[in-house]
């Protein structure tokens, strides 16, 4: 059984608790939350000790792995200091909202060959994965434009978004990385446009609501992103491969698929998923999973910190466009 520590007693941690604690194969040991109520109550739940200092965990002999569900500011200092100690380790994404700082930290881990594995949770998702792996397979053929729409059902709060690094990095970041995993090549060319069409106070900490991105690969494949954070119809999660032989479409996933036609509407279905801890719920176990399997060494580590490092810089690159309102080169 492997041992795991959870890091950050928040939503994300909670989820990683309880997908830890179902796992055949692991236990969940200990939670850590400086917020000690709250570390006390999610490791209640399952049997776990408590503690408010996360470096009391990383340095404890008898915790195998630790997931580190923690604000982002604190990501670096937690993976490098469970790094030298011989933890595996799954981190949220980004890795920091300073590029360069989340280099040194790519290069530290590499230069200490640590397990390390990013948290894009939606490469897990069934349907997300079957696509990828149709156009692998070659199932379109020649593989040439990617749409992906990720819209939210509603804004964060503002004193959330102030800290968030912005929506390129915060939000489209799961976008980059899916476009990054889907197109088969690192892009070359980002242009991005941002509005605030929906809350021009955002200007204050320089972010925005409404985004467009489009990327282009040194071969000519083609990406195209758009986002909202606010989707009045639910959580809009559609992803579109075109390619030389056919298409594919993974469309919303909803409660049921059942359709209604009255004298007052027809195509009627039921709502889309409220968020992404419904929408992406299986997609978190199997992450999870896939963490546990590496940790054990039974598989290789299917995100890793490079990973996490190019969707930072596509997000860096797409907020230098925005601003400038000029392509921006990837080098």
């Amino acid at each position: 059984m492997l041992k795991i520590a959870v890091l950050g007693a928040g939503r994300i941690g909670k989820i990683h608790a309880a997908n830890i604690a179902t796992h055949p194969q692991a236990t969940l040991v200990a939670v850590a939350d400086p917020f000690i109520n709250s570390a006390n109550a999610l490791a209640d739940l399952y049997g776990a000790k408590a503690v408010s200092d996360p470096l009391e965990l990383i340095n404890d002999a008898d915790i195998d792995a630790v997931i580190i569900a923690t604000p982002t500011d604190t990501h670096v200092d937690l993976m490098l200091a469970a790094a030298r100690q011989g933890k595996k380790i799954l981190c949220e994404k980004p890795v920091d909202l300073d590029l360069k700082r989340a280099a040194d930290a790519c290069r530290q881990l590499e230069e200490i060959n640590a397990p390390v594995m990013v948290a894009f949770n939606r490469r897990f998702d069934p349907s997300a994965s079957e696509l990828q792996q149709a156009i692998a397979g070659g199932d379109i053929g020649d593989l040439h434009q990617v749409v992906i729409t990720s819209r939210d059902p509603d804004f964060a709060p503002m004193d959330y978004l102030r800290h968030s690094g912005g929506i390129f990095s915060d939000m489209v970041i799961h976008d980059f990385d899916m476009a990054r995993w889907l197109l088969g090549e690192e892009p070359v060319e980002v242009y991005a446009s941002a509005s605030r069409l929906l809350k021009p106070e955002l200007a204050e900490f320089d972010d925005y609501d409404t985004v467009m991105v489009q990327m282009t690969t040194a071969s000519g494949r083609q990406c195209h992103i758009n986002c909202s954070r606010r989707a009045v119809y639910g959580y809009d999660q559609r992803l579109e491969a075109f390619g030389s032989a056919g298409m594919l479409l993974n469309n919303n996933q909803r409660a049921n698929s059942v359709r209604r036609y009255t004298a007052a509407a027809t195509e009627v279905q039921a709502p889309l998923e409220a968020f992404f801890l419904e929408r992406y719920e299986q997609a978190y176990r199997l992450e999870m999973d896939a963490f546990i399997q590496a940790a054990l060494g039974k598989r290789a580590i299917p995100v890793t910190p490079f990973d996490g490092l190019m969707a930072l810089k596509l997000a860096e690159c797409a907020a230098r466009s925005a601003a400038s309102g000029r392509p921006v080169s990837v080098d």
